[in-house]
């Protein structure tokens, strides 16, 4: 095998994780939509609340975002069924039955959606540079858009956690 054929198949197979990675995300981002809902409802802290509804608006217009990605590639937006998501989820939701409402439900809320976010960083940040690697300039930029626009979300969960939830729990024990 010549050194024009080896790069041609390491492209191909990139492509392929490339589409196996977007399609995860994809239903990833789907999911988050409808566990986020249930997450804002179980929140007590205005602060806390008001991160995830912006959360979930930016999320949907992260769908469309991905749903572009597909389209950049010719490709239909199609999903794969992202087990790490899924289990993410499933412990949020546990998070949220066995935590007391109040600061500690809240702060277990934000280490959840901690959790999903960073899952997520790590996704679009190799999306990012399997899309550079590729060539594909533009539809780098839009992954990286969302990349930016996760990692500010993450910092606004720990802002929350510290304003809000911590110094609350800290207030009450005086």
């Amino acid at each position: 095998m010549n050194n024009s054929d080896e790069t041609t198949l390491h492209s191909t197979q990139l492509m392929k994780l490339f589409e196996l990675e977007l399609k995860d995300i994809h239903w990833a981002e789907n999911a988050i939509v409808k566990a986020m809902p249930i997450m804002i409802e179980k929140a007590t802290s205005p602060e806390l609340i008001d991160a995830l509804k912006i959360h979930l608006t930016q999320t949907k217009n992260q769908i469309t975002r991905t749903i572009d990605v597909f389209e950049s590639i010719n490709r239909q937006a199609t999903t794969k069924i992202c087990r790490a998501m899924d289990g993410l989820i499933a412990q949020s939701e546990a998070i949220m039955e066995e935590c007391v409402k109040g600061p500690m439900r809240d702060a277990g809320i934000i280490s959840a959606a901690q959790k999903v976010q960073h899952y997520e960083i790590a996704t679009y940040g190799t999306l990012c540079q399997i899309a550079n690697t590729l060539g594909l300039n533009d539809t780098a930029k839009l992954l990286q858009i969302t990349l930016n626009e996760k990692k500010a979300a993450d910092k606004k969960l720990t802002q929350v956690a510290v304003n809000v939830i911590y110094l609350k729990s800290n207030n009450e024990k005086d």
